[in-house]
Order: structure tokens, then C-alpha cells, then sequence
């Protein structure tokens, strides 16, 4: 292939990279050296994961627990432009500022419809087994051409601008790695045997109904716990779905899988280990209550998680 997901993890490991030197460098940063040694960290094991041996990338997780742990990460300044100055840019800009953030959108639907299985010669365009992500990476480096010439800003202007969301998302940004990571280990350590001998003993494992309710709220209850409903489908399925739903009631496995992941997406808006959802757009907009994104969240999952149940139950009948 010609962009693969691999080229995708090297573009942010870069990215990433050039961000924390400018963080070493940041003489108002209080801790400085060791914001820098975590954001250039992180951006190692963007750049070089696939080939650090998993022992050594453990080692350099620990590194960055550590000094998130011992107060070592702080933000910095960033030479942002003044108020005055975005006035000016909005003005003359207008409508056209929304460009870049439509074009995203776009140009990936584009690249998943379009490029799917499009060849030069023997290769693939974009790798086939991660082709909306690499989409997405893709609609996201040409809309960031595009801002960039719109605003006639400096090459160096997206580092230092990554750098400073990526310093305000702080240590949740590689919260979702950490949790996906977490969820393979749970699998296969045999946390799914455990949860399905639980369910047994709680739950009338005969009633449709309740073994329904068991794996929605599960699912739900897990996700909250592991902050990814990817994490938590394949403790929660390994111990409920198959050998329950499945096995025993004969539900179907595609309606079980769909409905199964929207329950997590349920336990996904309750919870602050959902960083990227709750916690980075508290930090994005500077809310006084970081928790205030899941407080306004939370009536909606719950009516979601038991319109799920009910759906899940309906059509399994």
C-alpha cells in the first residue's frame, strides 16, 4: 500500500516530537525538562512503536507514569496570538475559516467510498484493513495544507499550535492507548470466564430478558471502568454474548455486536476515563467544572442504555 496506518503513527510521532522540543525550550514552563521528557516519550512510541520491543515501550510507560504521578507535567506559554489579532484574521477570513474543519469530513467519506480498493499498479492507495483512519488522516493533512495557506501562517505555526492542544489534553491523551492495551490483557487473562461465572450465580440465566440486561449494562458498567467500549466488547462478549445470547438463545450475532457497542458508547458518556470525549473538550473550552461535559451527558446515556435493552430484547425474541 502507499499510506498505511503505520505512515499514520509515524506523521503524529513527528508531530509529536518537534512539540516537545519546543516544550524543553519553554522558559515558563516550571517543569519544563520533565513536560518535555513525557511529550517525547509519548512521541517515541508513536514514531518508533512497532519496532521497540513491548518490554522496553512497559519501561517508557512507567517513565511518563511517574512523572504525571510526581506533578512533573505542566503547560507552558505558547506565544498565542491576541485577541485583537483573531478579530483582525476572522474579518478577513469569514465563512472560509470553516474550510479546513469541513473539508475533513469530506475528503475521508471521499477516501473510504472512493479509494476503496483503488490500485496503482500491485499496491492498494490506502491500507484496506484501516482505510477510514487512514482517510481520516489524510482529509486531516490536506486540511491542514489548506489552513495554512488560507492564513499565510509559518510552516512552524501546526507544531507549535499541536503542541499546545496536546499540552492542554495533558496526560489523558494517551489514556485511550493505555485502555486498549488494558482490554486485550483483561481477554486474555480470562477476566470473560469470571464475569460469565458471575452473571450466572446473580442473574436467572433462563430469562431472556435478564441476560439481555446483564450484557447491556455490563457492557455500559465496563466501559465506564476501561473508558472504551472496544476494550470492554470482548471481555463483556467473551463472558455474556456468546456463551449466553449466543449459545443459548440463538440471538443473532450482528444485532448483538451493534447493539452491544452502542450500550458501551452509553458508559462512554458517564465517565471521565472517556478522556477524549469528556475530559479533552472540558480542557479544550477552559470549563471551570471538568466534569461538567459528563454531568450534561448523563440523562441521555441512561434513557439510550434502556432503549438498548429493550431494543436488544425485542428483536431477540
Amino acid at each position: 500500500m502507499f499510506i498505511s496506518i503505520e505512515a499514520v503513527y509515524i506523521f503524529l510521532g513527528i508531530i509529536t516530537l518537534l512539540g516537545s522540543l519546543y516544550t524543553f525550550r519553554d522558559q515558563k514552563n516550571p517543569r519544563r525538562v520533565t513536560s518535555g521528557l513525557f511529550y517525547f516519550l509519548y512521541g517515541i512510541s508513536l514514531l518508533l512503536g512497532s519496532v521497540i520491543p513491548p518490554f522496553v515501550m512497559g519501561l517508557l510507560v512507567i517513565v511518563m507514569v511517574i512523572i504525571v504521578g510526581a506533578g512533573g507535567l505542566k503547560v507552558g506559554s505558547y506565544g498565542e496570538a491576541s485577541g485583537e489579532e483573531r478579530q483582525q484574521n476572522r474579518k478577513r477570513l469569514g465563512n472560509w475559516l470553516f474550510l479546513p474543519a469541513l473539508l475533513i469530513p469530506i475528503i475521508t467519506i471521499l477516501g473510504t467510498t472512493g479509494l476503496k480498493d483503488v490500485k496503482i499498479g500491485e499496491l492498494f492507495i490506502l491500507d484496506q484493513k484501516n482505510i477510514t483512519l487512514v482517510s481520516l488522516a489524510l482529509a486531516t493533512l490536506i486540511s491542514l495544507i489548506v489552513g495554512v495557506v488560507m492564513t499565510k501562517s509559518r510552516p512552524m505555526t501546526p507544531i507549535k499550535e499541536s503542541r499546545r492542544l496536546l499540552e492542554a489534553i495533558g496526560w489523558a491523551a494517551v489514556l485511550p492507548q493505555m485502555l486498549a492495551t488494558l482490554g486485550t490483557i483483561f481477554t486474555s487473562a480470562g477476566v470473560g470466564k469470571v464475569v460469565s461465572d458471575l452473571v450466572s450465580t446473580i442473574i436467572p440465566t433462563h430469562s431472556l430478558f435478564w441476560v439481555v440486561f446483564a450484557y447491556c449494562v455490563g457492557m455500559a458498567l465496563f466501559t465506564m471502568i476501561m473508558g472504551n467500549a472496544f476494550a470492554a466488547f470482548p471481555v463483556m462478549t467473551a463472558g455474556i454474548a456468546v456463551p449466553l445470547l449466543i449459545g443459548q438463545f440463538g440471538v443473532d450475532a450482528n444485532h448483538l455486536a451493534a447493539i452491544g457497542m452502542f450500550a458501551g458508547y452509553c458508559g462512554t458518556l458517564m465517565t471521565p476515563m472517556a478522556a477524549n470525549f469528556n475530559i479533552v473538550p472540558a480542557a479544550l473550552l477552559d470549563l471551570k467544572d471538568k466534569n461538567h461535559v459528563i454531568r450534561v451527558q448523563v440523562p441521555t446515556a441512561l434513557i439510550l442504555l434502556c432503549f438498548n435493552i429493550a431494543l436488544l430484547y425485542f428483536i431477540s425474541l
